[in-house]
């Protein structure tokens, strides 16, 4: 057994834990990051970066299908779909090499085992039998352990053919029918991976929408895309059991007037939420406070023990991989003794990779209004974009909310072609102030599809030219 001391140990080297490491060691804290599976966790392995290489696959399928628009006769094709998911996993096997090249570059010492607290200042790793190999003596904690998907009762989840997301990434056949139940985002990607390869696609969702956290236009226009490639919906509808039955699953829903209907299908995909991972790494020992399930921090990710952090999933929401890494940009500057301000979580973005793509930051108008604001609306249709058009995507809208007093940008939703990537300029627009005027008095470059940012802006201060 190896006796270690640090400044700082890592327990998770997902988006948080190993942002928070490379970050803490950068400012000259000793740092050890211990992960017990894969380097970058769920998102790089098992989560954004696999599905983001299957939903580019899925893109192609939808232009192989639509080739005869662009001018290409394809009379017929064949779909290795093997490969498919072959590139997926090697695309996050890349990735996660990557993060061990840079523990090497910045010099993170990398220990793989199970984390657990036996005091505040020791941690004990142990291999996979149980035995420990290593006792770190350190100063300072980050627990950075991700989450995995919610179990629910009567969901009997077998994982061959009542799956979670992580089953739903290396399917070696698409299924002819699969109910996905859930309409977050998880859910509506992979409704639109497998309804892009023939899967006959059905979403439960509780709620009244698609990506009911969404902006209700958005969700709106996402569910007529979604009706119109010929996905099921069955919105303010509740699971009440899901199970294996002989060679598919049964799935019993209950309607919103208390009706309740058995579906069947080869494949069903739970993805109603998720719950953190506090087990097994000692939190008991040290008595870290639990609230809903989630460690419980403050502004700097302090939970209610000196010296222990928690940062990402574990630390509760927005359950986003580029929260958790700001998380752990801010927890190890604190801990460096450096002068932070704590994550801004009102401009924190959220991206749906389906197509057509889903993005926000800030306020919905509800919210906005609920929040006693009287608000300036600027909505731009990719209709009457130029380059949508030649990009052959010209669906969705851009919609900016403003407070009509100051003119303070107070959210923008987006649905339509790359509005993952556009929705940075609103991010950087919020954090630095901007008002509607100064975003449409900015010349953006023609044609582009971020013209529609400025064309929104121009259009909720009655200027818009272009629509």
């Amino acid at each position: 057994m190896n006796k270690i001391s640090a400044d700082l140990v890592v327990i998770g080297a997902g988006p948080g834990g190993y942002v928070a490491a490379i970050r803490a060691s950068q400012l000259g804290l000793k740092t050890i990051c211990v992960e017990r599976e894969h380097l970058g966790g769920i998102c790089l392995n098992w989560g954004c970066i696999p599905t983001k290489a299957l939903l580019k696959n899925a893109e192609y399928m939808h232009f192989l299908k639509e080739a005869k628009n662009y001018g290409f006769n394809i009379e017929k094709f064949d779909v290795d779909f093997h490969q498919v998911i072959k590139r997926s996993r090697d695309v996050a096997s890349k990735m996660s090499n990557g993060i061990g090249f840079l523990f090497k570059k910045y010099k993170v010492e990398h220990l793989k085992g199970e984390a657990s607290f036996k005091t505040k200042n020791i941690i004990e790793v142990k291999d996979k039998d149980g035995n420990i190999t290593d006792t770190i003596e350190t100063k300072n904690v980050i627990i950075a352990t991700g989450a995995r998907p919610r179990m629910f009762p009567g969901i009997e989840v077998d994982r061959k053919k009542v799956i979670t997301s992580k089953e739903a990434l290396i399917l070696q056949e698409p299924p002819k029918s699969m109910i996905i139940m859930g309409a977050g985002a998880i859910g509506v990607e992979f409704a639109y991976f497998y309804n892009s390869f023939g899967t006959e696609v059905t979403i439960i969702e509780m709620m009244d929408r698609l990506l009911p956290i969404e902006d209700e236009e958005i969700s709106k226009e996402l569910e007529r895309n979604y009706r119109k490639d010929k996905i099921r919906i069955m919105t303010n509808t509740r699971v009440l059991s899901a199970k294996a039955e002989g060679d598919g699953v049964e799935v019993k829903v209950q309607k919103k007037d208390g009706s309740e209907e058995t579906l069947k299908a080869d494949i069903a995909l739970n993805a109603i939420g998720i719950q953190a991972n506090i087990e097994n790494i000692g939190l008991e020992n040290i008595g870290v406070e639990i609230e809903k399930g989630f460690i419980k921090v403050d502004k700097f990710l302090r939970t209610n023990v000196e010296g222990v952090f928690a940062i990402g999933d574990v630390a509760g929401a927005p359950w986003l991989a580029h929260k958790a890494s700001a998380e752990g940009i801010v927890a190890a500057e604190f801990i460096a003794g450096h002068e932070v301000d704590g994550v801004d979580y009102s401009n924190i973005p959220g991206c749906t990779y389906c197509q057509p793509q889903v993005a926000s930051v800030g306020l919905t108008e509800a919210k906005a209004k609920e929040l006693g604001y009287e608000v300036k609306i600027g909505k731009f249709p990719f209709t009457a974009s130029g380059k949508a058009h030649g990009i052959g995507e010209a669906r969705g809208f851009v919609k900016l909310v403003f407070d009509a007093k100051y003119g303070e940008v107070l959210g923008a939703h987006m649905i339509g072609p790359d509005v993952t990537e556009l929705i940075a300029e609103v991010g950087l627009a919020r954090s630095v102030g901007a008002t509607g005027k100064s975003i449409f008095k900015t010349v953006h470059a023609h044609p582009t599809l971020s013209e529609a940012i400025m064309e929104a802006a121009a259009a909720a201060y009655g200027e818009a030219v272009n629509f």
